[in-house]
């Protein structure tokens, strides 16, 4: 797939759009379960945000929505201060509500419901920790990315700053995958992104978890 930071060129593309996760958090780093849990980036995470923001500014993107939980705004806002944009911030864009299951090492999680765990990697329909659905996010949080993408013009680029789980839900369902098939993306790396870029028949997958050399995912949705 071709890197998203050499094509700053616009004609002819079609709209576009960048997922892109948040940087790190502690709770990243300890494997703990976050979902709608607010927490800070680490240091590394808002350096992380700051080396990621000088490339995506590079694509000229003109508009960012972001989830309002603080490290996914925080990431946002490197983006916007290179690029003079507004930040909107809307909740429907924030993890998966994981109940129970939030604050829990990953360890902690499949000693406590390894049952519950394993539906969930077998693409079965699970209320982790008594929360939301998968399908349930991607129903709040993909109509938002749709409805910012509706306003851009010919050939424009919008910013979604989100969370992993989010993310990739939402990237399912632009693409018209079933549920079940959602777990076959990936999880992203911290202050990683996916690009979606516009088709004759819908949406297309252009890169996924690009930005860096591979690393290993540290979050809610490795």
């Amino acid at each position: 797939m071709t890197a998203a930071g050499t094509d700053t060129g616009k004609k002819g593309r079609g709209r576009r759009i960048i997922l892109w996760r948040h940087g790190q958090t502690s709770w990243n780093v300890e494997r703990r379960f976050q979902g709608s849990t607010d927490v800070e980036l680490t240091e590394t995470g808002i350096g992380q945000a700051r080396r990621s923001a000088r490339l995506l500014a590079s694509l000229k993107p003109d508009a960012i929505v972001a989830s309002d939980l603080r490290r996914a705004a925080a990431t946002a806002a490197e983006l916007a201060t290179l690029t003079g944009l507004e930040v909107t911030l809307d909740e429907a864009l924030r993890e998966t509500y994981a109940g129970v299951w939030q604050g829990l090492t990953h360890e902690e999680i499949i000693a406590r419901h390894g049952e519950e765990y394993a539906a969930w990697k077998r693409g079965e329909p699970v209320r982790r920790g008594g929360g939301e659905l998968e399908t349930e996010v991607a129903d709040r949080a993909a109509p938002v990315v749709l409805r910012h993408a509706e306003k851009l013009p010919v050939d424009g680029t919008l910013v979604v700053v989100s969370h992993g789980g989010t993310i990739r839900t939402t990237i399912g369902r632009l693409l018209g995958l079933e549920a079940h098939h959602w777990e076959s993306l990936g999880g992203l790396s911290n202050c990683c992104w996916s690009v979606l870029g516009e088709g004759t028949r819908g949406w297309r997958l252009l890169e996924h978890n690009a930005g860096t050399l591979p690393e290993p995912v540290l979050g809610d949705d490795d």
